[in-house]
């Protein structure tokens, strides 16, 4: 009597949608469970681990992408602030004993250029999955990290010794060069200085007195600059009564040393700010790359 080979049959879950994690319909395949055919239950986890990688890859490329999308931002607005500093507020530049404000200005205005063209590169190397744009893109994001600290740090450590500078050099600049010949600029910005924040003088009006325009017949009786007058008219500075000019309690050093502590404290936190925001980024920006590395082989 010839005895028939039994086979036993085993349900292996394939799912038929695209996405392995939600609800999608479950088809029941009966495959035989044999040692010939084991293979292809390995081959069904196989396509489900696969399709799981090409959804860790989506997700971050998702990610990076809204990355990027405010790090343009964030690049745009990092050169607002340098630009706006330099265009605004450049006429206080020229009272300043060191470049250290102006400077941080700068490197702001240049890092958020550069970040504003990395953002494109940036957008090309996700959409097109190129590891070598992506490995660029990176490089850039570092460049730029490193040079929005730098002007961080800079402006942070200017903000430390800026009262001591003032006290010293605005004293010295209102005495030795206003009015004096090449120093057109500087006059201009002290000019400009009293008038915008109503003050007289570096502590008060009475700097003045030890003023070389002021000892000098050039000043025509004038006892402060027309500058100082609360409605500039032509020799106001004759007379220093508090009804004719601004008396300040600090001078003008406390209004400006507000002013650029303000200033700074802004740059320095959206240096380092959007710095730290950058962090993220190389770390998405490395784990795309080695996905997409792993998927080559």
């Amino acid at each position: 009597m010839q005895l028939k080979k039994k086979e036993t049959y085993a349900c292996v879950l394939v799912t038929s949608s695209w996405s392995p994690w939600i609800g999608s319909p479950v088809t029941a395949i009966e495959v035989p469970s044999s040692r010939g055919q084991v293979g292809s239950g390995s081959a069904a986890m196989a396509h489900y681990k696969a399709e799981q990688d090409d959804w860790l890859t989506v997700y971050l490329k998702y990610l990076l992408f809204v990355f990027n999308f405010f790090f343009w931002v964030g690049g745009a607005a990092v050169m607002a602030v340098g630009v706006w500093t330099l265009v605004e507020k450049s006429g206080y530049l020229s009272v300043l004993a060191s470049s250290t404000f102006a400077t941080s200005a700068y490197i702001l205005i240049f890092a958020g250029a550069l970040v504003m063209v990395t953002g494109f590169l940036g957008f090309g190397a996700i959409i097109r999955e190129d590891r070598s744009c992506l490995s660029t893109y990176f490089c850039l994001l570092l460049v730029i990290f490193l040079v929005e600290l730098v002007a961080g740090v800079l402006a942070h450590m200017y903000y430390q010794r800026l009262s001591d500078e003032l006290k010293l050099h605005l004293t010295r600049t209102l005495a030795e060069n206003y009015r004096q010949p090449g120093a057109a600029e500087i006059t201009a910005s002290v000019d400009r200085l009293q008038q915008d924040f109503k003050c007289c003088g570096s502590n008060s009006s009475a700097d003045w007195q030890h003023s070389t325009y002021i000892l000098s017949p050039e000043a025509e009786g004038r006892r402060v600059p027309d500058s100082c007058c609360k409605t500039v008219v032509a020799r106001c500075g004759q007379r220093v009564h508090p009804s004719n000019i601004y008396k300040v309690e600090g001078g003008c050093i406390t209004k400006l040393e507000q002013f650029l502590a303000d200033h700074l404290l802004l740059m320095g936190a959206v240096g380092i700010g959007v710095a730290c925001l950058q962090i993220c980024g190389m770390i998405l920006t490395c784990c795309l790359h080695r996905r997409l590395q792993l998927h080559f082989y």
